[in-house]
């Protein structure tokens, strides 16, 4: 694999392209469970919407000269150990995990990908990381359950902080096993305090994100 960009910015292309490949076929499959028409028309929709981010992100590096099922491949067993682990048991759980367990993820490839040097690149990830619509849809279904049933926010909110917890622990797997990922965020960073302040920025993010549902964090 030949090619200008350096190992990290190959990683981070990878692992992100992995990561709308797995969603699309978790929003498709998660449209089957929609109560309705157009629950499963916007699902139907957001799922379209992430295979054009994968589709955008393997075409890319094709122009870049980069195999995209070898740039992929480091990330095959880290993200499918996280989904195999947290299966969604119903509806509910399947929108917060798509919610909360990938807006935690495009939250950290975010603040990745500001350290990446190649603007083209870098302007095609923070496309590729804009939201399909999942916030809003989450928001108002859940927020519709809870009122429904005062009972779901609870089991709901655990389910997040499981969802949070697996996530963590691939992550930590993906950083031991790719030096140049790790590298890249250190030196952007500037050193281990940008790394806490990074920290604490993605748990806030979490926070808002699980106020807007109207659940405890």
């Amino acid at each position: 694999m030949s090619t200008r960009l350096d190992q990290a910015t190959v990683d981070l292309l990878g692992v992100l392209a992995y990561g709308e490949l797995t969603a699309f076929e978790r929003l498709a499959s998660d449209a089957r469970l929609a109560p309705s028409i157009s629950d499963k028309h916007a699902l139907a929709s957001m799922a379209a919407a992430e295979y054009d981010h994968y589709r955008r992100l393997y075409d890319h590096m094709l122009a870049e000269s980069i195999d995209p099922e070898q740039a992929m491949a480091p990330f095959v067993g880290p993200l499918d150990a996280f989904h195999d682990s947290t299966p969604p048991n119903d509806w509910l759980e399947g929108i917060i995990k798509a919610y909360v367990g990938d807006g935690l993820a495009t939250d950290f490839y975010r603040e990745v990908a500001a350290f990446v040097t190649d603007a083209a690149t870098r302007g095609l990830i923070l496309e590729t990381l804009a939201d399909t619509g999942q916030a809003s849809f989450a928001v108002a279904k859940v927020r519709e359950a809870t009122k429904a049933d005062p009972a779901v926010a609870g089991r709901l909110a655990l389910w997040a902080r499981r969802l949070v917890g697996e996530a963590l622990i691939q992550a930590q797997r993906v950083a031991v096993e790719r030096d140049a990922l790790t590298e890249l965020l250190v030196g952007g960073s500037g050193d281990l305090a940008g790394i806490a302040r990074l920290l604490t920025r993605l748990t806030d993010s979490h926070t808002e994100r699980m106020a807007s549902l109207g659940l405890q964090a």
